[in-house]
Parts: structure tokens; sequence; C-alpha cells
């Protein structure tokens, strides 16, 4: 699982810097580290976490690095970096030669902006996105036959990049196209084909934030529910997105701008998307701390983050353990092991017999039944007859049996949860997650079903 970290200042106009990205398997990660001088120089440095204890590596090369250069760690302890170089971009593959640098030259890309995407699955490949005004580029930078290559491109404006799957087919990039920002799928092993994935209403803005090939859940943010909020679905669901309360930022606490970020989410919850624990990057203008929360928990937890974090960057183990990247003076390369308790997940309740019933008794020896005689031949029914109109039936003056299914992709416009206090509205989710609650179907206005993941994102389109 892949995380990226974001350091406390942005660059005027620009977006946050990359503190730390970590490699798609967690065994190494990559930043921009500075020189202890008075200019704050940078250079690359590779961090190996899967050892017995971690430590850093310096990759520095002939000259300080720009601010804005990117960094990837590669499962195979190489570090791919994306620098400027006049009008063009450079990659080139890093890894430490003895007390010195190996540098590889990859090729490079003339266009005018080019990103780093997440680590693929795989953990050997590289991709970067090339975005532009009506078109971006979808570039595999590289594990390709020949250098950098341009293997699609994508209508729009397309920011962002979460993987869908293990297998590293299915990648979601936030779209803006018309003035509307919807999340959509590009298949690698289709030519790069894109399809919608995720739409809560047609006016609405929608974006992936954060998704999680085990157990389908996504963690999306919407202007659906009238301002930008957090919110939860399942891919290839049916069931609405909810935006649960205690994910409203202006909640915590009281008064205070807060933004939540989702940067990690507990791993091996095959099945169970509710039960998975997700970390949050929290930042205030006091400070930044962490916050724990699960769907089936109903509250975040926040909790004091170690001296030294490297905001937002972190993983959670297999064994449930939540690890934080951290570096202070006395301890330049250091990562903070947290065991956080959570709650035990609500079982699903079981209908019981209507009566009691008595102690087990064993059944007697089954006894083979007769030969079974053939029944005669199976005569043809008369015509069926029509029925007449189907009227409907008027609760409280509304008709009762009608379509009451809201639209987008993903079923619907904002739905109430008065049992969660949380609001819901609809994703596309996973085919594999099964309902654990039953559909409040909300009375809007009919848009298109959603497209299940093993289909999409082409054959609805």
């Amino acid at each position: 699982m892949t995380m990226c970290a974001t350091e406390d200042v942005a660059a005027p106009g620009g977006p946050h810097r990359t503190a730390l990205t970590i490699a798609a398997d967690g065994s190494y990660a990559a930043r921009l580290a500075r020189h202890d001088d008075a200019a704050g120089s940078r250079f690359p440095e590779r961090w190996t976490l899967s050892g017995p204890e971690p430590y850093a590596v310096p990759l520095p090369g002939s000259q300080p690095e720009e601010p804005d250069s990117e960094l990837l760690p590669l499962t195979d302890g190489r570090v791919l970096i994306l620098r400027r170089v006049a009008d063009r971009f450079a990659l080139s593959l890093l890894y430490p030669t003895g007390p010195g640098t190996g540098e590889l030259l990859l090729g490079t890309v003339a266009v005018p902006e080019l990103t780093l995407l997440p680590p693929a699955p795989d953990g050997g490949l590289g991709y970067a996105l090339a975005p532009g005004e009506q078109r971006t580029g979808l570039w595999l930078v590289h594990g390709g036959a020949d250098g950098p290559e341009r293997i699609a491109e994508v209508p729009g404006r397309c920011t962002g990049g979460a993987w869908l799957d293990r297998g590293g087919r299915l990648l979601a990039l936030d779209r803006e196209l018309d003035g509307r920002t919807k999340t959509v799928v590009v298949d690698l092993e289709r030519g790069g084909e894109t399809g919608p994935l995720l739409q809560i209403t047609e006016e609405s803005n929608d974006r992936l934030l954060l998704a999680d090939p085990d157990s389908g859940l996504l963690l999306v943010r919407s202007d659906a529910p009238g301002h930008d909020r957090l919110g939860w679905g399942v891919l290839g669901s049916s069931l609405p997105v909810r935006f649960p309360d205690c994910l409203r930022p202006a909640g915590l606490p009281a008064g205070a701008p807060v933004t939540l970020t989702p940067f990690a989410v507990q791993p091996g919850q095959v099945l169970a998307p509710e039960s998975c624990a997700v970390a949050f990057r929290v930042d205030a203008a006091h400070g930044t701390w962490l916050g724990v929360w699960r769907p089936s928990g109903r509250g975040l937890r926040q909790l004091p983050a170690p001296a030294g974090w490297l905001a937002g960057a972190g993983l959670w183990t297999a064994g449930g353990e939540l690890l934080l990247p951290y570096a202070t003076d006395a301890e330049p390369c250091g990562v903070a092991r947290m065991a956080i308790p959570l709650e035990p997940v609500a079982p699903v309740a079981r209908r019981e017999p209507a009566g009691p019933t008595g102690p087990v008794r064993p059944v007697g020896a089954v006894r083979p039944v007769g030969a079974v005689r053939p029944v005669g031949a199976v005569r043809p029914v008369g015509a069926v007859r029509p029925v007449g109109a189907v009227r409907p039936v008027r609760v409280a003056g509304r008709p009762v049996g009608g379509s009451s299914r809201a639209g987008g992709p993903y079923g619907g416009g904002i739905v109430p949860d008065p049992g969660n206090t949380d609001n819901r509205s609809t994703p596309s989710a996973h085919p594999k997650a099964a309902a654990t609650e039953p559909r409040r179907a909300p009375a809007h206005p009919r848009m298109c079903r959603p497209v299940p993941l093993q289909q999409a994102p082409l054959a609805a389109r």
C-alpha cells in the first residue's frame, strides 16, 4: 500500500509538496531532505523500512535538487526522480553505489506539466500524468521497452490517482470536464479506455481520495450535500455514499477550520469495508495530529502524532499496527509503531425462531425412498390474458409502487440516515461487498444505474 505525505507549507500558488512517498509493498520510502546549510538546499534520501530498524541513505546528485523535483521509490531499492529541465522533464533512476550515487537517465518528456502517480501495485513500474486544458496524457515513465512512452489520452484535465486493484490494471483519476469534476477509471489492459467511476449527482463535484482494493472501501470528497464533505462508499455497491457527521471538518473542534485528509487504510479486510480502519491527517491552525476512524465505529478518534512526524505519511501493517515515519534532529530516520485498539464490530443480527426451541435431538437413520416414477407429459397452459392497468396505492397522499431509485451512476442523491446521523448519497461500489443495511430509497430524479467494477469502465459507455 502506498501513501504520500505533504509538507505543512505549500509553494505559493501551487500544491503541497510531497514530503515522503512509501513504496507499494512498504519496503522503501523516499523524500527530498534538506541540507544543514543556510540555503536549505535539498537532496534525495531513500529510507529502508523492511529491516529490523529503519535507516536512511542519501542519494545526492552533482548539484542540489529543485523543490519541485518528485521522487518515487521502487520495490527493488532504486528511486525514480522527475526533474524539470528547461522546457521539458527528465527522468532518472537513483541508487547507492558505495560512497556515491549512481544515476541512470531514462529519457525526457517535452510537456508543459508532468507529475508522478502513486507507485503501481507491482512496485516495478512508474506512471505519470501530463495534464492539459483539453486532454491529459498518461505516460509510462519507467518499465517500458524504450524509455518514457505515452500510453493513453483522457479527455479533460486529470489529477489525483488511485489504484483500484492489486494487478495494476484499473487506475482512477479525477477529471475536470465542462466545469465539473468526476472520477473516471482508466483500463490499462484495454488501451487506456475510460469510463465513469464516481458521479453522485449530475451537478456535483466528486473526487476520490483513497481506495482499498481488498475491501472496496472508497473515501471521497463531494459537494453533493451542498458543500464539500468527506464521505465513504463501497466500490460496485448500489448503497449510497454516506457523509458521516463525525468527518465534518467544521466540528473538529467546534468553530475551528479543520482539514481531514485520509492517507492509510487497514489492509486485509476482504469483503468487510465497514470494519476497515482509516488513518487521517488532521490539520488546523494550531497544529497537525492524527485521526483514526472506521465506518462501523461512528466516531473519529483523535490522537497525538509523534514528534517530527512527516505529516500524512504512514501505513497499516497486516498485524494492525500503524507505522508513522518521523525525522528529528536527534533521530533523522525513525518510525513510530502505534497499536491502536479498535472497538469490536457489532455482529450481524440473526433471526431467531418465533417460539422457544427444545434441545436438539439427533435424527434417526435415513431410509431410502422408493423408486422415483416419471411424471406424465407436461401440457402447455392456456394463453395468458393481460390484466388491467396497475393503479398505485397511496399512503398519506403519496403513491407507492413506482420506482424510487435515484440515480447517479452510483445510485442517487443525498439520502438521510436517521439511525447513524450520517448523510448519504450514492457512489460506485464493490460487487464483492455485501449490503449490511436495507437501502432507504430517496425521492430524487431518476439518473443512470451503477456500473459494477467487473464491468467498468467499458461495458456502459
